[in-house]
């Protein structure tokens, strides 16, 4: 029997799980969702060799590639890799130029080699790097969306993205953006679907919106 369900897969931001996913529910007749999950790169690993091998996890040809932050240009990789349906990318950016200047001041300066990476089981702490807020609530929540906390894994994500080479955006890519994002501030970001009052954790304060949209996103 042939499958003629679109099939979807999601790649979580920095440190997060698949768990930001949770409150997305689309129609069952039509989707099959799948989630992927970050692995700890091996030494020497750059972006593009993660993303070949986190392309051997997609079964499917021609899937739908949803990524949030900085699964975002995970999922971009991926797709100069294998051909997707539609590239989706939510909370992220589309090519180097639009990273924030302090990002673009780290990858010279080189100061994000001295952010105290070691306190990644400081929770608080990592939800500034990976969400962009100051977590004084919930933080149990933040305990189960953040689970990656490998020291290294860590360092090579922020030194992946502030060296990120994409210089032009991918086609057939549909960006999606808070208009209160904090980490990736939409000065910076042209041609994208603005999210009234979202932030950059909208993927799971603003899951209704993506409840709302997303089937449309996809099939148009």
């Amino acid at each position: 029997m042939t499958d003629n369900k679109t099939h979807l897969y999601l790649m979580p931001g920095m440190a997060a799980n698949s768990s930001i996913f949770e409150g997305i529910k689309l129609p069952e007749d039509q989707f099959t969702c799948h989630t992927l999950e970050w692995f700890v790169p091996e030494k020497g690993m750059d972006l593009e060799a993660y993303a070949k091998k986190m392309c051997k996890k997609i079964n499917e040809p021609n899937p739908v590639l949803l990524g949030v932050s900085f699964g975002g240009m995970l999922v971009q990789e991926m797709a100069k890799i294998m051909p997707v349906r539609k590239l989706i990318v939510v909370s992220s950016v589309k090519s180097k130029h639009e990273l924030p200047k302090k990002m673009i001041f780290a990858k010279y300066t080189k100061v994000h080699k001295l952010l105290p990476t070691g306190l990644v089981n400081n929770v608080e702490l990592l939800a500034k790097y990976a969400f962009g807020e100051t977590v004084t609530k919930r933080l149990h929540l933040y305990e189960k969306y953040l689970s990656v906390r490998d020291k290294y894994y860590i360092d090579w994500s922020i030194d992946q993205i502030v060296n990120w080479k994409q210089e032009t955006p991918l086609k057939n890519t549909v960006h999606i953006q808070g208009e209160k994002d904090a980490v990736f501030p939409t000065s910076h970001i042209k041609d994208c679907i603005l999210v009234k009052n979202g932030t950059h954790t909208m993927i799971i304060h603003r899951a209704r919106w993506f409840n709302e949209h997303l089937s449309t996103i996809i099939l148009e």
